[in-house]
């Protein structure tokens, strides 16, 4: 059978490696040798490249001092992707280990205003941390939709018409709050924005309620390039300059709270505003970097997460938490920006960029730090998706996943002590973009369902194949199209996207 069957054999065999090592993990548990269960901190920053830090491009024109130590200090992955390139369904992906198409969204974002796409009876990362006895909190950019409180309880809300409609806030009371949201999909505290940065409404909600109720009409700004937001309701308080850093003092504020209860570990999501658009660095960042006031932001994102950092030193917990900075899609690093600054690139040597089918739209940086488990300076080349981190965490605390919980994940526990491990962590990934272009990727190719990027780079021409066909292993720039002299693997390729858009990948651990 697996002799005339290529595609399946590869499948079943890469399941079954995967079942055996992660089989070995939980009978023994990562944590061993450890007095509890790890911390967790999970860092999501928001439209930034591989290229952007000075320890993944040697030529970036970034100074990113605490996110080179972190690399240093841990393991780097160099084939990680997010499950979108895309905002709000990588974020999706991440919490609740599924791909995004699966919900309702299946191309685009969601604004502000918009309903929750996590649905209620969803098995989610903070669910499953919880379960194990974490205290479970959100800081930072939501973007996944909010249930707000309405003036008319009566009135039923359109979440179609509020997904595409940003500025659309009828019979919403925003000055009361939510009425589901973080706080009812495991989170035990949240402190959140409800969206991108540029995206109204700019309001703080502290587990559900309005920091500042009071509001006011908030003016846009659309230029230079890249200090960009949109007109619309805010609290009177609220200053999008200061946002990024009440963010890490709100983090900062949660982890000394929960480390006071030594015998409770704690699991912390972090998803940072920056450095999506608008760029604001404060002045103490700003002239930081060769990349104008875009590089700026991303040196002061790295200043926060250098501050969170440190706070887990100066409380003596390092050694056990386990801290993951990622991305949630590639750079907003355009055609304006590389003729302004040549010398740096974002999205390093990847094509395409944020919102794309190419690499340069998904590829994302993908560092991790466990003193107490992980080895430093650590490198591996295995393939991961966001949506692995709810699997990954349920074999760090020993628990197994419902066969309806994070269909779409796989851990990578078995790296964590050995990096050099050659069994493959995921058998495919599919890759989604915000025009809801599909591609997958097994072994070294890549086959994209489409003509051009999916996305803002290119929409393709008539003279193009109906579809791409890359080896990514030899050709990461995506330059050389085999689509139409690889016909086989084609074939191969597409009925297995076919299948796993429809039927989703069979759990077998």
């Amino acid at each position: 059978m697996f002799r005339h069957n290529p595609n399946l054999s590869y499948t079943v065999l890469m399941l079954l490696l995967a079942s055996s090592a992660l089989l070995v993990f939980r009978k023994k548990g990562l944590a061993q040798g450890t007095a509890q269960q790890p911390n967790v901190i999970y860092i999501l920053a928001d439209d930034l490249g591989s290229g952007d830090l000075s320890c993944l491009n040697p030529d970036s024109q970034i100074n990113t001092p605490h996110l080179d130590k972190l690399a240093s200090d841990g393991l780097v992955f160099t084939d990680a992707h997010s499950g979108s390139a895309v905002c709000t369904p990588t974020r999706y992906g991440i919490l609740t280990g599924r791909y995004a198409f699966r919900s309702r969204l299946k191309k685009g974002v969601l604004g502000g205003y918009s309903p929750m796409l996590i649905e209620s009876n969803r098995f989610t990362v903070a669910d499953l941390m919880k379960k194990a006895g974490y205290r479970t909190g959100v800081v930072g950019k939501w973007h996944l939709g909010l249930d707000w409180a309405k003036t008319d309880a009566s009135k039923a809300i359109n979440h179609a018409e509020y997904d595409v409609d940003w500025t659309k806030n009828e019979n919403l009371a925003l000055e009361k709050g939510i009425t589901a949201g973080p706080n009812d999909l495991g989170f035990d505290h949240s402190f959140i924005i409800p969206a991108s940065l540029d995206i109204p409404p700019y309001i703080y909600l502290r587990n559900g309620k309005p920091a500042d109720p009071h509001l006011t009409d908030i003016a846009g700004n659309k230029t230079p390039r890249g200090v960009f937001w949109r007109d619309g309701k805010g609290s009177q308080s609220f200053d999008l300059q200061k946002t990024l850093d009440v963010f890490g003092q709100e983090a900062k504020n949660f982890i000394a709270g929960a480390a006071q209860n030594r015998s409770k570990p704690f699991f912390l999501y972090l998803p940072l505003s920056s450095p999506h658009t608008p760029w604001l660095p404060s002045e103490a960042h700003k002239g930081s970097s060769k990349a104008g006031i875009y590089g700026d932001f991303v040196h002061h994102t790295d200043a926060v997460v250098g501050a969170v950092l440190h706070t887990l030193d100066s409380l003596g917990i390092a050694e056990n938490t386990l801290v993951i900075f990622t991305s949630d899609n590639g750079a907003d690093w355009k055609p304006g920006d590389k003729e302004l600054y040549p010398a740096h690139r974002a999205n390093y040597l990847y094509r395409g960029e944020k919102s794309d089918i190419w690499e340069g739209g998904h590829r994302v940086p993908f560092i991790l730090q466990w003193p107490a488990v992980v080895k430093k300076g650590g490198k591996t080349t295995q393939t991961i998706c966001l949506t692995d981190l709810m699997a990954t965490l349920a074999s760090i605390t020993g628990q197994k996943l419902d066969k309806n919980a994070g269909q779409d994940s796989f851990s990578f526990a078995s790296l964590l002590r050995s990096a050099g491990d050659p069994t493959p962590v995921r058998p495919s990934i599919i890759h989604h973009s915000i025009d809801g272009m599909f591609a997958i990727r097994r072994g070294k190719w890549k086959y994209i369902d489409g003509k051009g990027s999916g996305g803002w780079s290119s929409k393709g021409d008539a003279s193009e194949p109906e579809g791409q066909l890359y080896d990514i292993e030899n050709d990461p720039s995506e330059t050389t199209n085999q689509f139409e002299t690889q016909p086989e693997i084609v074939k191969e390729l597409r009925a297995l996207l076919e299948k796993q858009k429809a039927q989703g990948f069979t759990r077998t651990l």
